[in-house]
C-alpha cells in the first residue's frame, strides 16, 4: 500500500507512532501506511491500537500493535527491541502521546505539574534518545518527529504548564537535530493547533464557548483542524527532505490553505524538489 508518490515513498521503511490509538496518532500511522511504511502503532491500552492496526491491514498495508508506557524506560525499549525484530530496523519515530489538560495558573498542583512535564517533555526525550540511539547504530539515518503544539508558541488561558512542556519540546527538537545531523538523522516538530482530536486529559475544556469563541477570531476557516488532515505530514519522512531539519512548524492561522496540512505539505514539497538527491 504504497504513495503514487515517489516523492514521499516509504516503501521498506518501519515507522513506530506512539500514541497512536485515536486522534493524531492512529491518522499518522494511517497516513505513513498508505505511504509504503511497516507502522508499529502504540499506547498504553490495548483497544484503541489494536483498532488502528486493523483498519491498517484491512486496507492492504503493514501494521503491529504492542501496549507500551512512553514514561517507562523499559517499555520503550522494549517497543523498539520488538519492532526492529518483527521489521528489521527501525526508521521513523512519530512522539505523539501527551497530556492536554488546562487549568487557572493559580490552581495548578505539583501532581498537575509532574504528570504534564513527565509525559509531554520527559517521555518525549526518552522515546527520541532510545529512538536515537538505535537509529545511530543501524548506521542509516532516519526521522524523528515530535508532535508540539502552538501552545509552544502562544500564550492561551488555562496552558501554563502545558505551554511550557511543549516548549521543552521545541527546544528539545532544536538540540536533537543539530547533535544528530551527522548521523543523517533528521528532527522536526508540528505544532498543530486546535484540532477535532482525542488527546488524554482535554475533557471538555475544549467544547466550551469560549474556546469556540476563540476559533471564530483567530483561526480563519473557522473550524479546528481535522486528525485526518495530519496524515498528510508524510513529507517529513521522506528520503530525499534532507534539507527539513530542525523545524518546528506551526500549523495554525493559514488563509490561504484548508486545515493544518496546507502550509506543511508546501514547504515539504518545495524542499524536497529543491534539495532532492
Amino acid at each position: 500500500m504504497s504513495t503514487a508518490n515517489p516523492m514521499f515513498d516509504l516503501s521498506g521503511r518501519t515507522a513506530i507512532v506512539t500514541g497512536a490509538g485515536r486522534g493524531l496518532g492512529a491518522e499518522m500511522a494511517k497516513g505513513l501506511a498508505a505511504a509504503g511504511a511497516n507502522v508499529v502503532v502504540a499506547a498504553r491500552t490495548p483497544g484503541g491500537i489494536s483498532a488502528t492496526a486493523k483498519a491498517i491491514t484491512e486496507s492492504g498495508g503493514m501494521a503491529h500493535a504492542i501496549t507500551c508506557d512512553a514514561t517507562d524506560r523499559g517499555d520503550v525499549e522494549h517497543l523498539i527491541a520488538e519492532s526492529v525484530e518483527r521489521f528489521g530496523s527501525l526508521d521513523i519515530m512519530v512522539v505523539n502521546h501527551g497530556l492536554g489538560p488546562a487549568k487557572d495558573l493559580l490552581e495548578v498542583t505539583d501532581e498537575d505539574l509532574d504528570a504534564v512535564i513527565g509525559v509531554n517533555l520527559n517521555s518525549a526525550y526518552l522515546c527520541a534518545q532510545l529512538a536515537g540511539k538505535q537509529m545511530i547504530e543501524q548506521g542509516k539515518g532516519g526521522a524523528i518527529v515530535i508532535t508540539s503544539s502552538s501552545a509552544s508558541k502562544i500564550a492561551c488561558w488555562g496552558y501554563s504548564y502545558y505551554g511550557a512542556s511543549k516548549g521543552g519540546v521545541d527546544q528539545l527538537v532544536r538540540q536533537l537535530a543539530q547533535e544528530w545531523a551527522p548521523h543523517g538523522i533528521r528532527v522536526n516538530a508540528i505544532n498543530p493547533g486546535y484540532t477535532d482530536n482525542e488527546m488524554a486529559g482535554t475533557g471538555d475544556v475544549h467544547d466550551t464557548p469560549e474556546v469556540a469563541e476563540f476559533i471564530d477570531r483567530f483561526i480563519p476557516f473557522g473550524r479546528r483542524g481535522r486528525a485526518q488532515e495530519m496524515a498528510r505530514t508524510r513529507g517529513l519522512f521522506g528520503q530525499r527532505c534532507s534539507q527539513l531539519h530542525d523545524r518546528s512548524v506551526p500549523l495554525r492561522r493559514w488563509r490561504l490553505f484548508s486545515g493544518l496540512v496546507g502550509i506543511l505539505v508546501l514547504v515539504t514539497h518545495q524542499l524536497c524538489l529543491h534539495f532532492s538527491g
